[in-house]
């Protein structure tokens, strides 16, 4: 079965009006529906979902997505956090990190770049490096995770880490991974912003890409 909720105009699953499901609705494979919700019972998953639910309402339209994450810490008991950023948002990572150690987290954070190995020393070709013929330290998601994870983090956030990168991120983890920001070199960070103007003033360069 192939699902597409994106293409849905009813919604069902919003409304509760389940009379109403599409046909390919994933809503209708209710023994999958029954082993999903199954796994919010686990310890490891109840007050998670419970306490990141109680944010969403708590701080609706109220707090940014920086309070957000400090709010669930502390509905969490949270007392060590991950900071796992891109060496292009060095800034804003001294910014997020003052801003969460002021409010008694304890910060790991771990850059990119660590380890500088060059590019080249997993394949990667000089003329495929952003500026060839020079040093060009490769993103090194994989260390950030386990040095996270040898420090005891209880929950990690993403600062910018690269496509692909941040998934390696979060493979290795051991610790939960919230996202803060999500790299768009392009647009400030604001992938959004794409999204929006889709069908009026970017129109061109996205489709015809």
């Amino acid at each position: 079965m192939i699902y597409d909720c994106a293409k849905c105009s009813i919604h069902a699953c919003r409304s509760g009006k389940l009379d109403r499901l599409p046909k390919n609705c994933p809503m209708r494979a209710e023994a999958f529906q029954k082993e999903a919700f199954a796994e919010y019972e686990k310890e490891e998953n109840h007050d998670f979902y419970v306490n990141s639910s109680c944010i969403e309402s708590e701080g609706y339209g109220q707090w940014t997505r920086m309070q957000e994450i400090l709010e669930f810490c502390r509905k969490m008991h949270y007392t060590k956090i991950g900071l796992a950023f891109c060496i292009g948002l060095r800034n804003e990572a001294k910014v997020v990190d003052r801003y969460y150690e002021q409010h008694g987290l304890e910060v790991v954070s771990v850059v990119c770049k660590t380890g500088a190995h060059d590019k080249e020393t997993v394949g990667i070709t000089d003329e495929k490096k952003v500026h060839p013929g020079q040093f060009e330290a490769m993103c090194n998601p994989i260390m950030q995770a386990k040095a996270m994870n040898a420090a005891g983090t209880q929950l990690n956030i993403i600062l910018g880490l690269c496509v692909g990168h941040d998934s390696l991120f979060i493979k290795y983890s051991e610790a939960p991974v919230t996202t803060l920001v999500t790299k768009d070199r392009v647009l400030a960070h604001n992938p959004c912003g794409a999204i929006y103007v889709y069908d009026s003033y970017y129109k061109g360069k996205l489709q015809d890409q």
